[in-house]
């Protein structure tokens, strides 16, 4: 294997590329070097573990072989490489969503409307997931008792102290399947709420992007309306966490009797 270069390369570099031979300088000029290192590092191994999961390697191979838990691979690449499945795909189509979950997202579009607001944003996603009282993610939030009606009243305020600029609708955003007729378009904040839930569907290991994804991914963007909601009316990303689980194995395990 051909060595990596050494301590001293790299301090050689730094005294070349500093502004002085000041060590206030090549301390800076060290720092930036450090942070172009860990980007490489970070590029080269999700080249690889996005190579690993196209070739059907699972996260338990892909975490032994890094020697972490599969926990931390998850964090680490999971986004990204959803990142690169959405750029790879010229205008999103939401193939990978189920029906319900499908359903949502035209609420939210309806919802937007009856706003006035043309792009839907994560709130309206969050409230739209009650459309589906069957569907993992209402049942999660029935089981923690959290209503149609207090989720409302919180994303009312939540949409009132969101930073303007969250409701532009991104440029990736264009025509879907959910009909010709409605705006096919979601607020920045909207669009990393769909990015979300297909990272927290990759961690899983899931082929399909349901409700309960929807769910939890609004928790990895922690400014979002819809995640400043949940946070106001309690439901913490662990307790949705535990009864998404919860349910979907009651799904994977029916009774016998």
């Amino acid at each position: 294997m051909t060595p990596p270069p050494t301590l001293q390369d790299l301090i050689n570099t730094v005294q070349q590329d500093a502004a002085s031979g000041e060590a206030i300088d090549q301390l800076v000029t060290a720092a930036a070097t450090v942070a172009q290192l860990e980007d490489t590092n970070d590029a080269l191994l999700g080249h690889f573990v996005d190579r690993c999961r196209r070739e059907g390697r699972s996260w338990s191979e892909i975490s032994g072989a890094l020697g972490v838990t599969k926990q931390a691979v998850h964090k680490r690449f999971a986004a990204s490489i959803a990142d690169k499945i959405i750029a790879s795909v010229p205008s999103p189509t939401f193939e990978r969503f189920t029906d319900r979950a499908r359903r949502v997202l035209a609420v939210a579009i309806q919802m937007a409307q009856a706003d006035g607001q043309q792009p839907a944003s994560s709130v309206h996603l969050l409230l739209g997931l009650y459309s589906e009282p069957e569907g993992v993610a209402a049942r999660a939030l029935e089981e923690i008792g959290v209503s149609e009606a207090a989720v409302a009243v919180a994303a009312t305020r939540a949409r009132q102290a969101t930073p303007e600029g969250t409701a532009e609708a991104t440029e990736a955003d264009g025509e879907t399947e959910l009909g010709a007729e409605a705006p096919k378009k979601f607020t920045a904040d909207g669009s990393r709420a769909l990015r979300n839930a297909l990272a927290v569907a990759l961690e899983l290991s899931h082929n399909y992007i349901g409700t309960e994804h929807l769910l939890l991914g609004m928790y990895r963007d922690p400014g979002s309306p819809a995640a400043v909601t949940l946070a106001a009316v309690g439901a913490t990303e662990s307790e949705a966490t535990a009864h998404v689980t919860e349910l979907l194995r009651g799904f994977r395990n029916p009774p016998t009797a």
